[in-house]
């Protein structure tokens, strides 16, 4: 039972990370801009917690997070893991940081995140991979969470001290 629910937990990690930055953001103390607060949880946990997982899983664990994603082991799989590893301690370090910061953290975890997302479609088309790490869960996150980040970045605008150089 307790390894069936780790199983189940680590296999959904994204949305996880997700429905708890939502709730977090919608618990948090109202003196702050909804929006960036909402923003602070989605770049901490769904794009930042995530990406280390991400991250440690294609260093450490290359063939397991290859067999997830339909994959044979590859020597990119280092550099994959290298970027997701950047992106998760970035957008952890914008959790704590002012919005210009957060920008440059939503602007780097869309391309990434969105590029992937163009990625996995194309090994569907091109390959037929339908794995659940290339056409399931990942794929779908690697849509919401940029897509969530780059609206609660707008949003937030509004609120952000003005910061002209």
């Amino acid at each position: 039972m307790i390894a069936q629910t780790i199983a189940f937990f680590v296999r959904n990690l994204p949305a996880v990370m997700l429905i708890l930055a939502l709730i977090l953001g919608a618990a948090g103390r109202p003196r702050g801009a909804t929006a960036s607060r909402f923003l602070g949880w989605v770049l901490l946990l769904p794009i930042g917690v995530v990406g280390l997982w991400a991250g440690i899983a294609h260093v450490a664990f290359p063939q397991v997070a290859a067999e997830h994603i339909g994959w044979q082991v590859s020597p990119f799989q280092f550099e994959v893991g290298m970027a997701d590893l950047a992106v998760g301690i970035t957008a952890c370090l914008a959790f704590w940081s002012p919005w210009n910061f957060r920008a440059a953290a939503v602007c780097s975890a869309s391309v990434f995140l969105l590029g992937d997302a163009v990625g996995h479609v194309r090994q569907m088309l091109v390959a037929g991979n339908f794995a659940p790490g290339n056409a399931g869960l990942p794929f779908y996150m690697d849509l919401i969470a940029p897509t969530l980040a780059i609206a609660l970045l707008v949003a937030s605008r509004r609120s952000a001290p003005s910061n002209n150089l």
